[in-house]
């Protein structure tokens, strides 16, 4: 009893501790709640009319995008490169969700009756990309895609290493057929969407009027420049005013910062290029005595390896390519600096010949279960085929296809390597004549190979290249770092930096409008964690000192400067003031000119006012006239010169966007152009329709997208 009077009396002190208990409770799986929602949303790449998209089903995506492009020859791809396919893929897959959903509403889709046909007839641009055009023709084969889809389907189940050859053509293949049906809904959208747009003779004859009838004028231009700004007076009710006028001029529809940055990039000092250039003395010589210069660009660990076989000149970099044709074979040459890389370079020209660019062939591949019964095997065949066996029906009997394919120098010149076995085996197929048929013997077998055609002969040179950056040493590094981390440490506020920056050495420099959608701050490689530092920074935020560029040679301090939210920028955003200010400005001055000239009557009163007399001929209201006097196109103009009649001075005086203009318009006639009705409504409707291209910015607008993924590229 005594125990549970102690209680009541205390019976308020622990209500209230409880109470924050349960508020604690409350509190802790609240914030949960919002991290795992935080780190969720920080999952997503992205969102589209409120459907997310995660980072592993964009990466795939971007997955197949890629190794469609590696079967069209296109490897290794660099980080540009790689930006740029994933810019194209979002942009693809924003815009086909943002068109499917309005077809959805509207019921339109694509049957695979529709997409047979488009197969069938076989000139879309997409299927001449595949493997399946007849190289004689130039066109698309159904019947090739007919044919290996069979074949992929009979090796998927008696041969699933030869099916497991095929999957990559097998996979391109799915990636043509689904980009194409995408792009057929589009064009179904597209096409429905064009034809809202009518035109009529009425409209026809109109718009020819417009475009045929020309006048001459003589122009009286009273510039704004003319007006001296000190002679303006500006309120602030007149910038709230026209700002009320212009505000959706400056509404912005994804998120944007300002931003002040001190970027620092490190270069080779002069004694890092002095340990270079006699590093490269050394190769020179070494290259220009060597046999086979193999083990010396091997050693160099230059950016460019030594294949030692003849290729194309694209193989090489345009500054190498471009000095081929001026070097005599045997000939070396350098060191050379190419600034635009940052590289010093050797070159030797080892041999120049003329090969063919592309090869038909066919192979039979032989091995055995040692090599001298692969080779004894071999020998059968070659002198079976010499002896007028069928082709086919040898690589048949050998479990092969032995079908006819083209090699060309695309194909192998840009290897990161290449073995004695495959190159032997490349010499071998450029130089045998059509219709010759040769036994090459490998390491592990042999492989026999006719060569059925030979095309577009070009110059082919085998070089020895010596191409390495013009690097920092870690000394010059380590002080460049040093200096500009004591600068970071003792300046770690916005207005530190801008006051204490040039004492140092460093420039302070702008950014402004930075948005999600950007892969590089400040244009400066690898600056992704800067990026997702900026878009959870508040305005006045220092960021840390990042190292940023390639391979980390740049130092970077970031100031979030300003924020500008989805919506409207106020007037006291800088950029939209100034723009107003200039609004202002030239209504004013139009406002003094227009008092100055309201009793003039005619060209010489008006040029007795100062005006800038000039004549312009060929003046329609199809077309902005220019004015040289004033260096503006001036569209308003075009309007009142058309509805004054020949001979009249122009009834009141035209307001433009570089001036005040009075006219008497001279003469006026029809231009020599004949008047077609159908082509003239043809012309109507494709002008409509470019007015009309916006709807995709429409459709953007009210698709509410979310990009993100500078969180994770």
């Amino acid at each position: 009893m005594a125990a549970l009077g102690k209680i009541r009396s205390r019976g308020v002190t622990l209500i209230i501790i409880i109470g924050f208990g349960l508020f604690a409770f409350i509190a802790e799986e609240a914030f949960r709640s919002c991290e795992s929602s935080r780190n969720n949303q920080r999952q997503q790449v992205g969102e589209v009319l409120g459907n997310k998209i995660s980072y592993e089903d964009f990466a795939k995506l971007v997955d197949e995008a890629q190794e469609a492009m590696k079967l069209m020859g296109q490897e290794n791809l660099n980080d540009a490169q790689l930006n740029q396919l994933r810019d194209q893929v979002w942009q693809g897959y924003v815009q086909f969700e943002l068109i499917k959903n309005e077809c959805d509403k509207l019921g339109l889709t694509v049957t695979d009756a529709e997409l047979q046909n488009v197969i069938s007839d076989g000139t879309n641009q997409l299927l001449l990309s595949t493997p399946f055009v007849n190289q004689q023709t130039g066109r698309f084969d159904a019947n090739q895609l007919k044919q290996f889809l069979a074949q992929y389907e009979v090796q998927k189940k008696s041969n699933p290493q030869v099916a497991q050859q095929m999957q990559a053509i097998y996979k391109y293949w799915t990636y043509v057929e689904k980009t194409l049906r995408q792009q057929l809904l589009m064009q179904k959208y597209n096409g429905l969407f064009a034809h809202c747009f009518l035109s009529n003779p009425v409209e026809a004859k109109m718009s020819y009027d417009e475009e045929s009838i020309e006048s001459h004028i003589q122009l009286a231009s009273y510039p704004y420049s003319s007006v001296q700004d000190a002679k303006v007076k500006i309120s602030d009710a007149d910038l709230k005013k026209r700002y009320d006028e212009v505000k959706d001029r400056y509404r912005q529809y994804v998120e944007s910062r300002d931003i002040k940055y001190v970027s620092v990039p490190i270069y080779a000092s002069a004694a890092d290029r002095a340990a270079l250039r006699k590093q490269f003395d050394g190769y020179f010589n070494e290259l220009a005595t060597a046999a086979d210069p193999s083990d010396v660009v091997r050693k160099s660990t230059s950016a460019i390896p030594y294949l030692g076989i003849p290729v194309a000149k694209d193989a090489f970099p345009s500054d190498i390519a471009e000095k081929l044709d001026s070097i005599s074979v045997g000939q070396t040459v350098g060191p050379m600096e190419n600034k635009q890389d940052n590289t010093m370079n050797l070159v030797k020209l080892v041999a120049k010949t003329q090969l063919p660019d592309s090869v038909k062939f066919r192979a039979i591949q032989v091995g055995g279960n040692t090599v001298e019964e692969a080779h004894k095997r071999a020998d059968s065949i070659y002198t079976a085929l010499n002896a007028g066996a069928d082709f086919a029906a040898l690589a048949k009997k050998y479990g092969q296809e032995g079908g006819e394919q083209w090699l060309t120098t695309r194909q192998y010149q840009n290897a990161p390597s290449m073995d004695k076995d495959t190159k032997g085996y490349l010499a071998d197929l450029m130089n045998m004549g059509v219709n010759s048929t040769k036994n090459v013997q490998l390491t592990q077998g042999n492989i026999i190979v006719q060569v059925l055609d030979r095309r577009n002969m070009i110059s082919k040179y085998t070089v020895a290249v010596i191409k390495k950056p013009i690097d920092y040493s870690k000394e010059t590094r380590g002080e460049i770092f040093n200096k500009f981390s004591s600068f970071a440490s003792a300046n770690q506020t916005s207005d530190a930096i801008i006051k204490n920056a040039a004492k140092s050495g460093y420039n302070v420099q702008e950014a402004q409008d930075v948005t999600t959608a950007q892969h590089y701050l400040a244009g400066i490689s690898s600056t992704r964690d800067a990026m997702k530092w900026l878009f959870d920074a508040h305005e006045g935020d220092v960021s840390q000192m990042y190292e940023c560029g390639e391979n980390g040679n740049n130092l970077l301090i970031v100031i979030c400067d300003k924020i500008h939210p989805i919506g409207y920028r106020d007037l006291n955003d800088p950029q939209v003031k100034e723009d107003v200010k200039q609004d202002v400005m030239r209504q004013k001055k139009a406002e003094i000119l227009l008092a100055k000239i309201k009793n003039v009557k005619s060209i010489a009163a008006a040029k007795a006012q100062g005006a800038l007399i000039s004549e312009v001929s060929q003046v329609t209201f199809a077309a902005p006239v220019f004015v040289q006097t004033t260096g503006s196109s001036e569209p308003a103009l075009s309007g009142a010169v058309y509805a004054t009649k020949p001979g009249a001075f122009c009834a009141r005086p035209v307001q433009g966007q570089a001036g005040v203009y009075q006219f008497q318009v001279i003469q006026r006639n029809r231009n020599a152009s004949k008047y077609d009705a159908k082509a003239q409504e043809a012309k109507l409707r494709q002008k409509a329709l470019q007015y009309a291209g916006n709807y995709m910015n429409e459709l953007y607008i009210n698709g509410k997208i979310v990009d993100n993924r500078y969180l994770f590229f």
